[in-house]
């Protein structure tokens, strides 16, 4: 059972496929000009650390469309019988929904 938190060497279970960096390496390319991958363990708790990535320009441009959209349809909902702009709130909505969709919004994660 303690065996399971350690490393894995090259007689072990899980040993590093030839070609590719092991355990220890640093992230980079290797002696092959493959990239490294690192190391992701899969006990609870340790930490494990990805590359920053908070999406692209036009994927906040589409949500910020429809947010805006979304808080001025309600509003003319609520503040007066303002029905063409909750329409046209409504309409920008849809064009924020077809750019997320066309741009390819959910490519965005990790």
């Amino acid at each position: 059972m303690a065996n399971q938190l350690d490393p894995a060497t090259a007689g072990g279970p899980v040993a590093s496929a030839p070609g590719t960096a092991g355990f220890g390496a640093s992230a980079g390319a290797s002696a092959t000009g493959q990239e490294a991958v690192p190391f992701v363990s899969q006990v609870p708790g340790t930490p494990v650390h990805f590359p920053a990535f908070h999406g692209r320009t036009v994927s906040w441009v589409a949500v910020t469309l429809i947010m805006v959209a979304f808080l001025v349809g309600g509003l003319a909902l609520v503040f007066g019988p303002t029905w063409w702009l909750f329409w046209a709130s409504l309409g920008l909505a849809a064009v924020g929904a077809l750019l997320a969709l066309a741009t390819g919004i959910f490519d965005d994660w990790y």
